[in-house]
């Protein structure tokens, strides 16, 4: 008898952190686990979340932020996900870097200056206000704008159309060899901060229960695979396929970062609930319109990863394929 292939149409921001994502393609541990996954890239979170309240996608990897956003009707699009939810961690435990142009060295040199975000409502903007602030400077003191996702906030900087942005690694480091400044991190505001999550509908992960739990064991096995320094080789040979304009060194960059044994992703694929509290009392800061929120376990659903953590496959890792 066949097993049952289910399709899930999955919107993600392209960049390295998609990386297990490419693997559990490449490996089959999608198809092993009962669902074919179809990847769309998104330009950027209002795009990416419309697309998934309406029902043209099903599964997102997307800033924790940007759950809490539009599920309380302050996110970059008029539209509510009053049942939007996070699954689990899929991202490193590394805060976001704000990287500049080289001759700005200070917050006071950002005085008058354009500062780029995906999304001015939503995303790592409530974050950047709070280093800004902390950094001495008044909301009248620079301009932020909307740019798009993180590739497209890094090309813009490489045209010199804005002062600076955050960037998640590998994208401050390769900014940083083109001679860019990197200013500050969000570590010396903050000690932790939930960067992205797996987000769905609740009302359709209930419905999509398997297909949920297919999609998050192939993508810790995936994880459990890029760890394996046996695997390594194989490993930049799938970046390298899937990202073919990237520098020679690219792959080793990006793996140094997100597979990091302290501070990459997260093997479990559990979310700080404590960093997620952080997300919620900067959007109960700096939302818009003003409204007070939540704790973070009223966002997260961890069930799906919990039943997910008790397959065999899971407790034996990859090797058990």
């Amino acid at each position: 008898m066949h097993q049952q292939i289910n399709p899930i149409r999955l919107i993600v921001f392209p960049g390295a952190f998609n990386w297990p994502i490419w693997v559990a393609q490449e490996l089959n541990f999608f198809i092993r686990h009962g669902v074919d996954v179809e990847i769309c890239d998104t330009p950027g979170s209002e795009f990416q979340l419309s697309q998934l309240i309406q029902g043209n996608a099903d599964l997102a990897i997307t800033l924790s932020d940007n759950v809490i956003a539009y599920r309380e009707g302050q996110g970059e699009a008029p539209i509510v996900g009053s049942d939007l939810v996070a699954l689990m961690a899929s991202d490193t435990r590394v805060l976001p870097a704000l990287v500049t142009a080289s001759d700005i060295k200070s917050y006071q040199d950002l005085k008058g200056k354009v500062l780029a975000v995906d999304a001015y409502k939503t995303g790592y903007t409530n974050l950047l206000l709070a280093m800004l602030e902390s950094g001495g400077l008044s909301p009248g003191d620079y301009e932020i704008v909307s740019a798009g996702g993180v590739q497209q906030r890094f090309n813009a900087l490489l045209d010199g159309k804005y002062a600076g942005a955050l960037f998640n690694s590998p994208f401050e480091s390769l900014l940083v060899e083109k001679g860019f400044t990197l200013m500050d991190t969000a570590a010396r505001v903050f000690s932790r901060y939930q960067g992205q999550v797996l987000a769905a509908r609740q009302s359709w992960a209930n419905s999509n229960k398997e297909r949920v739990i297919g999609f998050i064991k192939s993508f810790l096995i995936a994880l459990a695979w890029l760890y394996d320094e046996a695997n390594r080789e194989h490993a930049y040979k799938i970046f390298r396929d899937r990202q073919p304009h990237a520098g020679p060194q690219a792959a080793a960059t990006a793996f140094q970062v997100l597979f990091n044994q302290e501070r990459g992703f997260p093997l479990d694929g559990k979310i700080d609930l404590e960093a997620f509290n952080l997300v919620v009392e900067l959007r109960s800061r700096f939302g818009i319109p003003k409204k007070n929120l939540g704790m973070a376990n009223e966002y997260v659903d961890s069930s799906f990863l919990e039943e997910a953590l008790l397959s065999p496959s899971i407790l034996g890792g990859h090797k058990n394929f």
